[in-house]
C-alpha cells in the first residue's frame, strides 16, 4: 500500500517534494519491509538509499529506535537527488545477516522501479551510520547480479550500487580494534549481542560470524567510489575499522576511496546527519561520482 502524503514535506529552495510512504519492497515472515520515497521537484534522474538503521535497529518512526527523518535529506533534495529512506528488519527478532539481505533487495527493488521513480538504475548510490555504515559497505562490497532464473522479477535485478557513503561504521568483526580481537557480539559490541544471533554465544560461532559479516572480506577492485568520515576517538567503533577497509580495498585495487578522521570526535558528534561540512561532502561526493558520471 502506498500513501502519498497531500502536502510538501520539505523545502526545496521554494518548490515543493512528493513524499510516498510505506512503499512494500520485500515481504518475510508475513511482515513488510517497506520504504518512504522522497522525489525533489527537479529530479537530476540519481537515486539515493538512506539506510535508516543504528545499532541494526530501524523503524518508520518508532520513538528510542533509529527513524525517518525527512530534514536529513534535504541537502540531497536540493540538488536533485530521489531518496528512498529504507527501513530493514531489527534486532532482537532478526539477525545483522538477515538485515544485509534486507539491503540487497532494497537495492534491487528500487532498480527494478527506476523508470517509474524517475531515476537511473545506473546511478544509485548509498549511505548509512554506525551500524547502518556497515550496511553500507556490505551492500557496496557484496552487491551483484540477481539471478536469472527468480521467480520474483525483483531478484532477477543487480543489487550493486554506483557510489556509497557513510559515518563511522564496523567492518572488520575478526580483528575488532586490533588484531585477532573478535567483536561478533562481544566486548564494544556486548551490549549487540542478539544482533548477531545465537552463534554469539560461542568462540567458534562468533569466528564464523565475524567471517561472514564483515565487509572487509568482501572487498575486491569492482568496489564502488567509497567514502568514509569517523572520529579519532571512537570507543565504539574504533578508527582502525574504517582504517583498515580503506587498506585492503587498496590493496585490491579499489579506484576511488577516501577517509576523513575528525579529531577529537566519538561515535557520533550532534546531529552529524544534519552537520553542513560532513552532508556536503557527502553530497559532494554523490555529484562526484553519480550526477557528473
Amino acid at each position: 500500500m502506498l500513501l502519498l502524503s497531500s502536502r510538501p514535506v520539505l523545502a526545496q529552495t521554494d518548490e515543493s517534494v512528493r513524499r510516498i510512504e510505506d512503499v512494500v519492497y520485500g515481504r518475510k515472515f508475513g511482515m513488510a519491509l517497506t520504504l518512504d520515497l522522497f522525489q525533489p521537484a527537479k529530479p537530476n534522474g540519481c537515486g539515493l538509499l538512506f539506510l535508516v538503521n543504528g545499532g541494526w535497529l530501524s523503524s518508520k518512526s518508532t520513538p528510542l529506535m533509529v527513524t525517518i527523518r525527512p530534514d536529513d535529506y534535504r541537502v540531497y533534495l536540493a540538488r536533485g537527488y530521489t531518496v528512498f529512506a529504507i527501513v530493514t528488519s531489527s534486532q532482537p527478532r532478526f539477525t545483522i545477516a538477515e538485515e544485509i539481505d534486507d539491503v540487497q533487495r532494497a537495492v534491487r527493488f528500487v532498480r527494478s522501479r527506476a523508470a517509474a521513480y524517475g531515476i537511473r538504475p545506473d546511478r544509485l548510490g548509498v549511505m548509512g551510520s554506525s551500524s547502518g555504515g556497515h550496511l553500507t559497505l556490505s551492500i557496496a562490497a557484496r552487491g551483484g547480479p540477481g539471478s536469472a532464473d527468480a521467480a520474483d522479477p525483483v531478484d532477477r535485478e543487480s543489487s550493486a550500487v554506483q557510489a556509497a557513503a557513510c559515518f563511522f561504521p564496523p567492518t572488520d568483526f575478526s580483528n575488532y580494534g586490533s588484531p585477532g580481537v573478535n567483536g561478533a557480539g562481544i566486548g564494544p559490541l556486548g551490549g549487540l549481542q542478539v544482533a548477531f544471533g545465537p552463534l554469539a554465544l560461542t568462540p567458534a560461532g562468533r569466528e564464523q560470524l565475524a567471517r561472514e559479516l564483515s565487509p572487509i572480506n568482501y572487498v575486491t577492485d569492482k568496489l564502488p567510489p567509497t567514502l568514509i568520515i569517523h572520529g579519532d576517538q571512537d570507543e565504539a567503533v574504533p578508527l582502525q575499522q574504517s582504517e583498515s577497509f580503506i587498506a585492503k580495498a587498496r590493496q585490491a585495487g579499489a579506484p576511488q576511496l577516501e577517509l576523513i578522521v575528525r579529531h577529537g570526535k566519538g561515535h557520533g558528534w550532534g546531529d552529524f546527519w544534519r552537520s553542513e561540512e560532513d552532508i556536503l561532502t557527502f553530497a559532494n561526493w554523490f555529484d562526484r561520482f553519480l550526477k557528473n558520471l
